[in-house]
């Protein structure tokens, strides 16, 4: 029963009367606590709504959206309505991008709108954008004109650009005011945005020349004119430029907050270093997804969207092992005369596939942050061949000498070449590769793997067997 699993959560955490403290629901890694989440799900499987509330009440906001996740679908849709005023826009902020999905198209239109309207734009925006045209619209009717506006211009803008990451909420003031007349400004403007780093100064085109930290205009004597006190050195972020890009620039120059202009050079919003965290933890853990042909690899994606994100994947690979399978095939009479090969040959291939993943993941890595480009790509090819030939010396020394104990000394001989030749082919592939596709504009961790594993394979098979026939081994 619900009210007897909840009597013995609460003995268990708290004295009786009490209400659990929030280290009664979460555990030393601040998780919620099975207990509690079971009996958050007893209590809405009962429908007592009241129950539930008094459970959810104390959580922190990101903690409710934690609990929303832990939660199967038609038990969000429930938690969502016992808990309807604790629905803030701090909780669909925290959610999981599937999760809130999900729960914004069981709420009303007028619901909705009132969550975007307490949202940063950037956030009521992803709270929405994901939604059919025909939702957005309902939506958007039911929000204030001057809120509608900022969520429609942030839309008009490609996904993933700082048009669609800024926030319209800024400070920006004429640079022919003193410190005085700013702090006056503040003071007396109720209706400015509340959390600012920095005070963006224009001119009369409205578009940035410079930029004042709260810091110096605290420090600074009234009389002192902006202009004389401001940083005219600032890093401007294109509205059309990708979020990937603006990460990259926050983390090179250590900003804080940076302006966003128009194609005309007018300031139109502002990034702050709270929204690019989110994005560096989003695009890495992207590549390492798309590198493993996973899709978005979120588990709380649809069943059939992770089906169509990784069966392509695997279907590209099949196509690929086939090649490497046509290799193998044409050596069949050699294989048959000598059983070592095909004991070893999947050794060769192995070993060459782990280099060339190692090598790749670098490259990778190296692309997304900007560290190899076409001014560098020589030297760092240069540098993982000498690399690859390191690693591939001490691997065939040790697979050669064991295969000359066991089977023979020039079998030994053969497979120790051949684990050269794969894993310097590896190290240039695991390089060649990902740059090739960033040259054609295509993300190169997308397909990567696949071609430089079919590349490895291919190799392994081709110079093992090859030597093998070549030394005169088999005839």
């Amino acid at each position: 029963m619900a009210g007897e699993d909840t009597d013995d959560f609460r003995l268990d955490s708290a004295p009786p009367g009490a209400e659990p403290t929030r280290d009664d629901r979460l555990d030393d890694e601040d998780r919620l606590k099975h207990d509690f989440v079971e009996t958050v799900r007893d209590a809405l499987s009962e429908g007592d709504d009241a129950l539930t509330y008094q459970l959810v009440d104390p959580l922190h906001p990101a903690d409710i959206a934690d609990l929303f996740e832990l939660l199967q679908p038609p038990e969000r849709r429930a938690l969502a309505r016992a808990i309807t005023d604790l629905m803030t826009a701090e909780v669909i902020s925290e959610l999981n991008d599937y999760v809130r999905e999900e729960l914004v198209e069981s709420l009303s239109p007028d619901a909705v709108a009132g969550i975007a309207e307490q949202l940063e734009t950037d956030d009521a925006v992803q709270l929405i954008e994901d939604l059919e045209p025909e939702e957005q619209q309902a939506i958007l009717a039911e929000m204030e004109p001057e809120d509608r506006a900022a969520i429609e211009s942030a839309l008009a803008y490609p996904e993933e650009t700082a048009g669609r990451l800024m926030q319209r909420d800024l400070v920006a003031v004429p640079e022919h005011l003193t410190v005085g007349d700013l702090i006056d400004y503040l003071r007396e403007n109720s209706d400015l945005t509340t959390e600012f780093w920095e005070v963006f100064i224009v001119d009369p085109q409205h578009k940035p020349v410079g930029t004042c930290l709260l810091s110096w205009v605290l420090r600074t004597p009234r009389h002192v004119a902006l202009a004389d006190v401001m940083q005219r050195d600032q890093t401007l972020i294109p509205v059309t430029m990708d979020q990937e890009e603006v990460a990259l620039r926050f983390q090179k120059y250590a900003l804080i907050s940076a302006a966003v202009v128009d194609e005309s050079g007018r300031l139109v919003g502002q990034i702050t270093v709270d929204d690019v965290v989110h994005i560096i933890q989003e695009e890495a853990g992207e590549d390492v997804l798309l590198l493993s042909g996973a899709g978005e690899g979120d588990i709380n994606e649809p069943i059939r969207e992770a089906y169509a994100a990784r069966v392509r994947w695997l279907v590209a690979n099949l196509g690929t092992a086939l090649i490497a399978s046509l290799i193998i095939a044409s050596f069949g009479a050699a294989i048959e005369k000598l059983v070592a090969l095909a004991v070893l040959m999947p050794i060769v291939a192995s070993i060459g596939g782990n280099a060339g993943t190692q090598t790749m993941a670098v490259a990778v890595r190296a692309l997304a942050m900007n560290q190899l480009t076409r001014s560098n790509t020589r030297r760092i090819l240069w540098r993982e061949m000498r690399v690859a030939m390191l690693n591939g010396g001490t691997i065939a020394a040790l697979i050669g000498l064991a295969t000359a104990l066991i089977f023979s000394p020039l079998l030994g001989a053969v497979i120790a070449l051949a684990v050269i030749i794969n894993i310097f082919t590896a190290g240039m592939a695991g390089v060649m590769v990902p740059v090739l596709f960033d040259r054609l504009k295509q993300d190169p961790a997308v397909a990567s793997s696949v071609f430089v594993t079919m590349i490895t394979d291919s190799m392994g098979f081709f110079a093992f067997l090859g030597l093998a026939v070549a030394s005169g081994l088999v005839s």
